[in-house]
């Protein structure tokens, strides 16, 4: 993934150590290091902290676009709400759950659990199919009510 180098432009940009973002996030430097170092991938809701706090989008995090923000967008995730959009993207795109489960590398039953709004999509998950698909995760997480490609 490819969003530790705007993690870091932000916070230098802040004059922020990872120390104090760690802090934010209510975990340990260490951790937050290897956020930042990609060596451990960052959950969602931690994303979503960075998110809100930089004032940035997460299609800005993951490089899908040089635009910061949206207008009208939601600081809270809604599972349920992203699971139905990821669930209406997939339909749209007449695309089975066992085809995106297989080329998400996930089980089905994984990807019928985001679906059913059960737990918020992982952060891998969500990144691929944006990048595949070219279409906002800020959109597909409940962010932003507008449907954006690219």
């Amino acid at each position: 993934m490819i969003y530790n180098k705007r993690l870091i432009e932000l916070r230098e940009k802040n004059e922020l150590k990872q120390y104090d973002i760690a802090n934010i996030l209510n975990i340990y430097k260490g951790l937050y290091n290897q956020y930042e170092t990609e060596y451990a991938i960052i959950p969602i809701k931690h994303l979503n902290t960075l998110c809100n706090y930089f004032n940035v989008s997460f299609d800005y995090l993951f490089g899908l676009t040089n635009k910061l923000n949206y207008k009208e967008n939601i600081n809270e995730i809604d599972s349920l709400k992203s699971g139905n959009r990821i669930k209406e993207f997939r339909k749209e795109n007449k695309i089975t759950q066992e085809r995106l489960a297989s080329e998400l590398n996930m089980a089905r039953s994984a990807l019928a659990n985001y679906e059913r709004g059960r737990t918020v999509i992982a952060t891998p998950f969500l990144y691929t199919i944006c990048k595949k698909y070219q279409i906002s995760a800020d959109y597909l997480l409940g962010k932003i009510d507008e449907k954006i490609t690219f």
